[in-house]
Parts: structure tokens; C-alpha cells; sequence
């Protein structure tokens, strides 16, 4: 089943970077926590791409009424950026509570998307308003703006240049002194495109993704583009909860404690998890 799952995933329709991002509902050296695989068998047939899964460590409380677009952890504190027209902000808030202690909401007409710190800056993507605001990290005023063509949807950065998905499988490294574009990565399993690229993570050296409208988030070379592994985050949320809630997006790392924080579009709760291998 799983082959089948991913072939379905890694073929999925052309016009997949174009499908609107609209809610369903109304409206380097240490690994993190991730445990590593057994070596495989030298063999003369094709290598499995690794499956991961997950242990939860951590659970905090997330703002159930927060449309998760961006989420990055930078000195003890989540920063935190969210979506919708009319309902678009930029929060810093407090990890251990969930408490918003700084917010900056933006203009109705803007849908904002992901974020990454740089440079003591936080950089904010919008979807189809085509500017990057550009502020500063602890008064939250935007002194810069960007301008690009196309939609915007996540966000990181590798310590020297931006990296950015706009749902397609292309991620497009940009020099976060001018945004020009540097150089594009498509990313592929084994030959094959992976689509619907969303918020995005820098982790020891990867690009961790979340995959649209799935529990999966793959792991990429930053490199090559190709998928390292894919991670099955299914089942964190309760049935209950996962019935008021959108798709799992946002994706933080604490580089100093090596944690990893996942959370989603609506959903109360914010974990740090391990990941682990998934047993077959």
C-alpha cells in the first residue's frame, strides 16, 4: 500500500502548482530527533526512498482560530505567520502556552503565506499578492518589500540564500539582499516529480516540505532536489479535533536543542516530535 500511496502522490495532476490554496472548509553534524535507519543491503534493484513516521515528545496549545501559513523557531519563541484575506498576521508567540505576545496584522486584501529569519529580519511570503514584506525581527516594522511574479507559498533559509515553493515542484533559491533568483531545484523520488510543495523547513543540512493537503512531509537535498525520505505524520490530531481542523502546514526547528515542532491550518494543538523509521 505504500507504493501505492506515493505513486498516486508523485503523479498527481500537472495543473497541481495551479490549484488554489483556498481552505476546505467555509472560508551540521548532530541528526535532530530523528533516529537513523539501518544501512539497507547492497542489491542490484532499486533503493526504497526511506518512510518515516513519529513519536510525540511534546504537546503545546496552538491557536485553534490561526491559518498556519508559515511557522519558524528562533530564541525560545515560535514566530508564527497566517493566512486568509482579512485574517492575515505576523505573531510572535510564547511555546510552552501558545499565548500570542506580538502581532502584526496585515492589510485585508493580503493573504500572507510562509516566513524564515534572516539576518535579524523575518521575511513574509503572500500567495497571489506577489510582495515579500520584509521586517524587522523585533519591532515587527517592515522597511523592505519585494516584488516577484507568480504565487508564493513557503519559505526558509539554508544561512545564505532564501528558499521558496510556490506549489509547484520547483523550490527557487533567492538572495535575500535583492530577492533576484539565484538558481531552482526541481525536486523528484526517483525520477518522479513531487508536487504541491508547501511550508518549508531547513534541517541539518535538508529542506523538509509539507505536501499540500497530505500528513506527509518530505525531506529534500538542497543540492539535487531529490526526495531523501517522506515522513508520515498521520494521526496526530485526535478525530474529533482533526474534524474541526484544516491540513497539517508548519514545519520549526530549534537548531540549538535539535527539536522539531509541526502544527496545521486551525489546529489547537502544537507538537515537538522525534522522527523515527517506519516499520514496514
Amino acid at each position: 500500500m505504500r507504493w501505492v500511496w506515493l505513486a498516486i502522490l508523485l503523479v498527481s495532476p500537472l495543473n497541481g502548482c495551479q490549484s488554489v490554496k483556498e481552505p476546505t472548509t467555509n472560508g551540521q553534524t548532530e541528526t535532530p530527533r530523528t533516529q537513523a535507519e539501518e544501512k539497507p543491503a547492497t542489491s542490484g534493484a532499486p533503493k526504497e526512498t526511506p518512510l518515516y513516521t513519529y513519536r510525540v515528545v511534546q504537546t503545546y496549545p496552538h491557536d485553534p482560530k490561526a491559518f498556519t501559513q508559515g511557522l519558524e523557531y528562533y530564541n525560545g519563541f515560535l514566530y508564527e505567520s497566517t493566512g486568509l484575506e482579512g485574517q492575515s498576521s505576523l505573531r510572535k508567540v510564547e511555546l510552552r502556552t501558545g499565548r500570542v505576545l506580538q502581532i502584526r496584522r496585515l492589510p485585508a486584501e493580503i493573504f500572507a503565506e510562509g516566513i524564515t529569519i534572516f539576518n535579524n529580519r523575518i521575511y513574509q511570503l503572500t500567495w497571489r499578492n506577489g510582495v515579500c514584506f520584509v521586517y524587522e525581527r523585533d519591532s515587527f516594522r517592515s522597511d523592505i518589500e519585494f516584488r516577484y511574479t507568480g504565487e508564493g507559498w513557503g519559505l526558509t533559509n539554508d544561512g545564505t540564500h532564501l528558499i521558496m515553493s510556490d506549489g509547484s515542484d520547483t523550490l527557487t533559491f533567492r538572495d535575500p539582499a535583492s530577492f533576484a533568483v539565484v538558481r531552482q531545484i526541481r525536486v523528484q523520488d526517483q525520477g518522479k516529480p513531487v508536487r504541491d510543495l508547501n511550508e518549508l523547513e531547513y534541517i541539518e543540512g535538508e529542506i523538509w516540505a509539507n505536501v499540500w493537503q497530505t500528513d506527509m512531509i518530505v525531506r529534500i537535498s538542497p543540492k539535487t532536489g531529490e526526495v531523501l525520505g517522506w515522513i508520515d505524520l498521520s494521526g496526530l490530531l485526535k478525530p474529533e479535533e482533526a474534524s474541526r481542523a484544516e491540513v497539517l502546514n508548519g514545519i520549526a526547528y530549534d537548531r540549538q536543542n535539535k527539536r522539531i515542532f509541526v502544527t496545521g491550518k486551525l489546529w489547537p494543538k502544537l507538537f515537538e516530535i522525534e522522527v523515527v523509521p517506519k516499520k514496514p
